[in-house]
């Protein structure tokens, strides 16, 4: 089955490394027997397949991602012209990256089955991955490493809301390579984008004036600063060479199950819906991507995945308690060759956060005079005049020690939250039909501030269970074994007490981390418990309002100016994604009680009070500046946001972050 939607609006911002050309149009044509022919007009030449070698096309010196083994030779034909993305790379004929510009699907007769019965095409696949993060890929890979292994032949789908792979993926990242040693052995042979190792590993602790030098109790040694999008996209590559099909800009919005209540794959959203509900002219339908099991790597709080363990109590079957995030704020710098030292990380903890809130900066030296310069603080924070976005401003102050970015140009800007829960949070992972993996589980090793190896060889496990399953007839409870009998479970349960520890306050929590660190490692009697759920915070009239100095436009800059940089956007005309279930509750609840506090913890300025025609404020949603970060679905004190998948292609357009 071939399928191509057509789409035209305004995809990212024009930029002078980006340009693209506007619209495309084609009419799909469905017969009665369930196969599918495209014909954009009576004259256009078919569509062929071919099982000839794909070519490869370079971003950044990385092969981009393409799928595997095909070629539609006249497709270029039939849709006009090519495609440029910011990346300057041509769109492949059939990569599925763009906003709904571009899509293809090809089904192969002897391990697909493709139906059109329903008001919706379904198309079936022998496992479904939803998410083209560390967990999902390595899920991948790792399954279709098992198949050549044991001869057999399954079919492999992921589906990625992104408008290509590593477009929506941001962390610090100093990397651990431990699982991707087990998983890609000749990885430093293999052209990763792997190459600069820990120099030196500092840990500061901050006050106003000063930086005072700590024991550093990260262990990088081993470990490499990287850009974890560019290493998404590397395994996004070796995922294909494996058989796998990965579609970018296709975002799973709801759940499928079949009449027992077992879950039996993901349907994507309606493209082309606008906001009053009704048809546009670019309207289609959303598909059903249906698989014998269902994988869900969302990340940090995915939808799905959230549905998921609230639909079977997966918490409280697995004994969890309640997750704790924070909201990580990142940029990436390009600076001077005399102040770069590739390599060199830096760690503070202090300053301007209060002693009641848990948080710091990170400072790592990346490859081409790339610096990453970012900010992470819990959002279990009490005080609701706290602005994340400006106190990283404020935090670049002395993080940038002796001028590092003078002469330096902010290349990227992003956000995004993570889980701090670790072991005490882990839910029972696994569902009828399917398990939840990565950091949509939540396998942060908050000492280590690492959690992508954790992720990948979460994913590593889920897909050799899967292969039981489908292969052996075994079931998803293997997963579960396997991950307590693993090298996560130790490490989790060993770092188990660090995060609750800094519930006692900042000085406490020190102490009590460094006992636990050098002293117990790990072996302590007693498991720390978590406070209150991060969105319990104090009233307004508890605490003061918080002036923060103004953007100088050299250190420190607006959100429109950042949000330029981290490259989003959303078709305008669309359903707003962000949904609140009580529209009354921003006016009567949140504004008077506690002073508004969306405005401030969103790091995109989506929500805003402006005044209407009488004066009085009433919130407005800027759902095109959204970066998908989760923060509002998880900090808004009466959980009343509700974050859902917007169309697929929207949000960030990260490439180094």
């Amino acid at each position: 089955m071939l399928r191509l939607l057509s789409k035209s609006h305004s995809f990212r911002k024009p930029s002078s490394s980006s340009s693209f050309s506007s619209s495309y149009s084609q009419t799909h044509v469905c017969n009665s027997t369930g196969s599918t022919s495209i014909f954009p007009n009576p004259s256009a030449s078919p569509i062929e397949h071919s099982n000839s070698p794909k070519s490869t096309h370079i971003i950044n010196g990385y092969p981009h991602i393409q799928l595997l083994g095909r070629k539609f030779c006249s497709l270029g034909s039939q849709i006009g012209s090519r495609r440029l993305f910011s990346s300057g790379y041509c769109l492949n004929y059939v990569n599925l990256r763009a906003n709904g510009f571009l899509r293809a699907q090809s089904v192969v007769a002897e391990t697909r089955s493709f139906c059109s019965e329903s008001d919706r095409e379904s198309i079936q696949y022998d496992v479904v991955i939803v998410g083209a993060g560390p967990a999902g890929l390595s899920a991948a890979i790792r399954l279709k490493q098992l198949c050549r292994e044991k001869d057999v032949d399954l079919s492999v789908c992921v589906v990625e809301k992104g408008a290509e792979v590593g477009a929506h993926i941001i962390s610090g990242n100093v990397f651990e390579p431990r699982a991707l040693n087990e998983l890609l052995p000749q990885w430093k042979e293999e052209e990763s984008p792997i190459t600069v190792p820990v120099t030196s590993d500092k840990f500061w602790f901050l006050t106003k004036d000063r930086a005072f030098s700590l024991p550093s109790p990260f262990s990088n040694k081993g470990n490499y600063v990287i850009s974890l999008s560019q290493l998404v996209r590397w395994m996004g590559v070796k995922a294909e060479e494996l058989g796998v099909e990965i579609y970018p800009g296709f975002a799973a919005s709801e759940i499928l199950y079949d009449a027992n209540d077992t879950v039996i794959g993901i349907g994507t959203n309606d493209m082309g819906v606008a906001k009053d509900g009704s048809k546009k002219e670019n309207f289609q339908r959303g598909i059903e991507l249906k698989g014998r099991v269902t994988l869900l790597a969302e990340g940090c709080r995915g939808s799905l995945s959230e549905q998921i363990m609230k639909k079977y109590n997966l918490r409280e079957k697995g004994d969890a308690q309640h997750q704790t995030y924070a909201l990580g704020i990142k940029e990436v710098w390009e600076i001077d060759e005399g102040k770069h030292n590739p390599g060199a990380v830096l760690h503070t903890l202090g300053w301007p956060l209060d002693q009641k809130t848990y948080g710091g900066s990170f400072l790592y030296h990346m490859k081409d005079r790339q610096i990453s310069v970012g900010f992470v603080v819990a959002l279990n924070y009490h005080n609701p005049f706290l602005n994340p976005y400006e106190e990283f401003q404020v935090t670049k102050s002395l993080v940038f020690l002796n001028d590092q970015n003078e002469g330096g140009t902010v290349l990227q800007y992003g956000a995004r939250t993570l889980n701090e829960g670790g072991f005490q949070s882990i839910p029972y992972p696994v569902f009828p039909g399917g398990a939840v993996i990565g950091c949509s589980a939540g396998f942060l090793n908050v000492p280590k501030i690492k959690g992508t190896h954790t992720a990948m060889k979460s994913g590593m496990l889920a897909a050799e269970a899967t292969l039981s399953v489908l292969h052996e007839g075994s079931n998803m409870e293997k997963y579960w074994d396997a991950l307590r009998s693993s090298w996560i479970w130790e490490e989790l349960y060993k770092s188990r007490n660090f995060r609750p520890a800094f519930e006692y306050g900042l000085i406490p929590g020190l102490a009590i981390s460094a006992l636990e660190h050098y002293i117990m490692k790990g072996r302590a009697p007693l498991t720390l418990k978590h406070g209150k759920p991060d969105h319990e915070t104090n009233a307004a009239q508890f605490h003061s309002p918080i002036q923060y100095p103004k953007p100088d436009g050299v250190l420190s800059f607006d959100i429109p100016t950042s949000l330029h940089r981290s490259n989003t956007n959303h078709e305008h005309d669309q359903p707003a994604h962000l949904r609140l279930r009580d529209p009354k509750i921003p006016e009567l609840v949140n504004l008077p009680e506690y002073s508004g506090p969306e405005s401030r913890y969103c790091p995109a300025r989506v929500y805003e009070y402006i005044p209407d025609e009488k004066g009085q404020l009433k919130l407005q949603i800027n759902a095109q500046n959204c970066l998908h970060c989760k923060a509002c679905d998880i900090k808004d004190p009466r959980q009343n946001i509700q974050w859902t998948a917007p169309e697929g292609g929207g949000g960030p357009g990260y490439s180094i972050m």
